[in-house]
């Protein structure tokens, strides 16, 4: 076996790996006003779309939080950035 195929199994091998760790990261589910309350337990991030300060506009936040049966959720959801705090 010579270097050249040994590499390029590695990078096949390795290429897999990472695609299989993506497929097993969940997405988060859209929330929509007919899902009704969150049974929120615990909130463990939330996160949301780097945008500019100075600017209004409407972004995607997404919420990971354990639910009050003690299963982990994941919502995604829209908001308006920070930047219409600052508008009159």
């Amino acid at each position: 076996m010579n270097l050249r195929t040994l590499l390029t199994a590695t990078a096949l091998v390795c290429t897999g790996f990472s695609g299989w760790a993506l497929a097993d990261t969940p997405q988060p589910v859209p929330y929509h006003y007919s899902m009704g309350l969150l049974q929120v337990g615990k909130v463990i991030s939330m996160t949301e779309q780097p945008s500019n300060p100075m600017e209004c506009k409407e972004i995607t936040a997404e919420m990971k939080y354990i639910d009050t049966q003690g299963k982990p959720q994941d919502i995604s959801y829209t908001k308006m950035s920070d930047g219409c705090d600052l508008q009159n």
